[in-house]
């Protein structure tokens, strides 16, 4: 029964935590829009994302050889 005078206490502090954690998010926007990072993972096409096309000057680095080629 002594632990109550403990865990009462305790749980008080924890809620007092979990309520400012809340208004902090709040005033600082965190659900300000709730969407838009879910569709901007969908819908980006940075440059750097995209695969080059190999230029003559760099065919013989990445290209396999031909003796790599074997079947």
């Amino acid at each position: 029964m002594s632990i109550l005078y403990l865990l009462i206490p305790l749980s008080l502090i924890l809620l007092g935590l979990a309520v400012w954690a809340f208004f902090w998010a709040v005033k600082h926007d965190q659900f300000e829009d709730l969407e838009g990072p879910a569709y901007r993972i969908l819908f980006d096409e940075d440059e750097n994302d995209r695969p080059r096309a190999p230029s003559d000057g760099d065919a013989g680095a990445d290209a396999p050889r031909d003796e790599d080629r074997r079947n």
